[in-house]
């Protein structure tokens, strides 16, 4: 009842408030004339939110500018807002030009990153205040795009074993599974879930359970302070996206009074609310990369079959055709099936052998008449990892992979078409403009397949089953020693599978150098920092 009076009395205070306006550009940046830097500050430091919008604008020769990594904090240690905004006033300062676009996580700005802003310890205060930064770079660039991402918080915290530095996280297992189970119920409870809910609240703890419910409060507040800040006009773009939550849970709630705040704005296309997290960034990077060119791509989907709104992600709370709707658009493109710049071609779950040569046939086709390819495999969602990893073989094996603009086939729905759909408007803007950097490109795609195809399908099942042999049977927080044994083996499983895929990929290049770590010490995901060279 406590985090529910909160939740409403946020939500009067800071949608009914009457602010002061601050007047920034309307539309496109109109630019100086110079190519505007893009000032970047991610979601954390993983690879798919810090290194791949970097790599986007490296394919898109465009100039990125972030923080030090080490202000980005690491997993479980947080981030510095602090002294990232501190950074942001310098390299503001230092950048003046008003053709300067700005791509800004807000989890990390107020909290110090994903995982810090599922917990609690940082107060709605020092949130609020700390996104006074929004304010001041709009009063110092006044026509500059300011572009904002936040989140809608998951209904599980970061989930972790009661080991090492873990052991004093909030809600470490087995708490946060209960935490978990508690959050999916239905909101208000069905009669069937009450008795449930009273056990999984003994089980919680009173204590962990308001922490758990205020810390819910104050993200809900702030991201409705984040409306406010794009009502003021201090933000041109703001996109919040459902952290991983389907369609029941505490988050429904949140969502709907979020939509509702965002429909009051007198811009409604400056605000969206999504499915999705991790692909936020790429796909505001992206868009920046269109604007400064003028250019709005349009974008056909190609749907391996024909009853693509019956799936849904778990993870998510909208089918599968309408979260690609909303990342069309945020990646500042529309869909257009008619005549389109790129073409994005979408494996859906339980695709049978007939659907699927029919896809690579058409997308064969596609790219010998000359036109722009995005793949996106979502059969992730059926965790069907042999499928996944067969059909990108064919990929491979035909031909089909060398010539496609973007592959992705990691995570969720959201996630995979965010990745392809951005890789893909990227090198389309990099060709508009003249700057556009073909072993960058190649770098990108060469580094899906080898994280989505070879790590994903085989070298991560592979390190879970070495670590189960050695009775380590949670993979989300390894310690140090057992990390680095990882570590290493996957590097060799990797290094092992590289040339082969891309002599498939592009037999012309050659690998000059190569990193490969588990930048969270977990499986979950892996870090490739490749560069390619022609072979002499």
């Amino acid at each position: 009842m406590r985090s529910t009076t909160i939740l409403s009395i946020l939500f009067l205070l800071v949608v009914c408030a009457q602010p002061a306006v601050v007047q920034p550009a309307q539309g496109r940046s109109s630019g100086t004339g110079d190519r505007g830097t893009i000032l970047f500050v991610p979601l954390d430091d993983r690879p798919v939110t810090r290194q791949l919008p970097a790599e986007l604008a490296r394919i898109a020769g465009r100039p990125l500018t972030e923080p030090p990594q080490a202000l980005l904090g690491n997993y479980l240690h947080f981030g510095d807002p602090d002294a990232i905004i501190a950074w942001l006033h310098r390299i503001s300062d230092g950048n003046a030009g008003d053709g300067n676009a700005y791509v800004l996580s807000s989890d990390m700005l107020a909290y110090g990153g994903l995982v810090a802003s599922r917990v609690p310890g940082t107060t709605y205060a020092d949130a609020y205040f700390r996104l006074r930064v929004f304010q001041q770079v709009r009063r110092a660039h006044p026509v500059a795009w300011i572009s904002a991402f936040g989140t809608i918080m998951r209904l599980a915290p970061t989930g972790v074993p009661a080991i090492g530095d873990a052991s004093h996280f909030f809600a470490a297992y087995p708490v946060w599974t209960y935490l978990q189970e508690y959050a999916n119920l239905h909101a208000p409870l069905l009669s069937s879930e009450v008795l449930h809910a009273d056990r999984l609240r003994t089980l919680i703890g009173d204590v962990t359970l308001h922490e758990y419910l205020d810390t819910r409060a104050r993200n809900y507040g702030v991201d409705v302070h984040l409306l406010d800040l794009t009502r003021e006009r201090a933000i041109n773009q703001l996109v919040l996206g459902q952290d991983d939550a389907g369609p029941v849970g505490l988050h429904i709630t949140e969502v709907h009074q979020l939509q509702y705040g965002a429909a009051q704005i007198d811009e409604p296309s400056a605000i969206s609310i999504e499915p999705g997290t991790d692909e936020l960034g790429m796909a505001l990077v992206a868009n920046a990369l269109t604007r400064e060119i003028h250019w709005i791509p349009r974008v056909a989907v190609r749907y391996s079959a024909p009853n693509a709104f019956s799936y849904q992600d778990p993870r998510e709370y909208a089918p599968v055709p309408e979260t690609i709707e909303h990342v069309i658009t945020l990646c500042g493109g529309v869909h257009d099936d008619a005549n389109p710049d790129s073409t994005l071609y979408v494996r859906l779950p339980y695709s049978n052998a007939r659907e699927d040569e029919e896809l690579l046939d058409a997308m064969s086709a596609d790219e010998a008449a000359g036109k722009s390819i995005a793949f996106a495999d979502l059969t992730f969602l059926e965790n069907n990892y042999a499928s996944q990893a067969a059909f990108a073989e064919h990929l491979l094996q035909t031909g089909v992979a060398s010539r496609l603009d973007a592959y992705a086939s990691w995570n969720t729905n959201a996630n995979t078409v965010g990745t392809a759909l951005a890789e893909a408007i990227a090198a389309g803007a990099g060709r508009r403009a003249g700057t556009y950097n073909v072993l960058a490109h190649r770098e990108f795609t060469f580094s899906r397949f080898l994280d989505d195809y070879a790590f994903h399908d085989y070298v991560r099942p592979e390190l879970n089953a070495m670590l189960d042999a050695e009775g380590v049977t949670d993979h989300t927080y390894l310690l140090p020693e057992v990390a680095a044994r990882a570590a290493t083996y996957n590097f060799a499983l990797l290094w092992q599978r590289a040339p082969r895929i891309l002599a498939q990929l592009y037999p012309t290049d050659h690998i000059t150098a190569m990193q490969i770590t588990l930048p969270w010490n977990r499986t979950f995901e892996t870090e490739i920092d490749v560069r390619l060279a022609p072979t002499m």
